[in-house]
C-alpha cells in the first residue's frame, strides 16, 4: 500500500511539474482521507486545550477537523494560494474559522512553537529535512502525527493502520 501511495504522489508531482502554473511545491496536493484524518487526530488524542499545525494544509480538512470534532485551535500552513483560498472557505462553511487560522507560507519558515498537536503528509524526504525544525521549535511533548510516511531513523513511539494507510506518532523528547 505504501508503494501504491508514493506511485501516487510521485505521479501528482509529474502531472504538477508540466502544468508550471504554482509556486514550486516540495509536496504535491493529495488529499488525506476523512477516515485518516480521523485516526491522525484519535492517534494524537487532541482535545479542546490543543493547538493543531498542519504543515501543507491543503485545503485545511485536518485543523478543520480539529476544531469541529474537538474544540481544538488550528493553524494550517501551505505554499499555495489557492488550497489557502479552499481552507478558508471551507472553515467558514464548516462554522469554525473563529479556532482555525490558515498562513501562505513556507513549512520550513513558518513559527509552530505554539503547537501541542503537529500533522504532516509529506514525502519522506520532506519529513526528514524537517526533523530537525521539529525537534528545535517544539517544546517537549509535542505530538507529531504523519499519514504513510516516516522519519527515517527516528522511530515513532506509535503506529497504526486505517483504512490501510500507515500513521506514525512521535513525542518530542525532553531536551537534555
Amino acid at each position: 500500500m505504501r508503494l501504491t501511495v508514493l506511485a501516487g504522489v510521485l505521479f501528482a508531482l509529474a502531472a504538477a511539474a508540466q502544468t508550471g502554473t504554482s509556486p514550486h511545491l516540495d509536496v504535491p496536493y493529495v488529499p488525506s482521507p476523512n477516515a485518516v484524518v480521523d485516526g491522525m487526530l484519535k492517534l494524537a488524542n487532541v482535545t479542546k486545550d490543543d493547538v493543531v499545525y498542519d504543515l501543507g494544509c491543503g485545503d485545511g480538512r485536518i485543523v478543520i477537523a480539529a476544531a469541529r470534532d474537538y474544540g481544538a485551535k488550528g493553524v494550517g500552513v501551505d505554499l499555495n494560494p489557492e488550497r489557502i483560498r479552499e481552507a478558508r472557505e471551507n472553515a467558514k462553511n464548516a462554522a469554525v474559522e473563529k479556532l482555525v487560522r490558515f498562513e501562505e507560507n513556507d513549512l520550513f519558515k513558518a513559527n509552530i512553537a505554539d503547537a501541542t498537536v503537529v500533522t504532516l503528509y509529506l514525502l519522506p524526504s520532506v519529513n526528514e529535512r524537517l526533523r530537525p525544525k521539529l525537534l528545535q521549535d517544539l517544546k517537549p511533548g509535542t505530538r507529531i502525527v504523519s499519514h504513510s510516511f516516516d522519519m527515517g531513523d527516528w522511530k515513532p513511539d506509535k503506529d497504526e493502520m486505517v483504512d490501510g494507510r500507515h500513521i506514525y506518532m512521535w513525542v518530542v523528547p525532553a531536551r537534555h
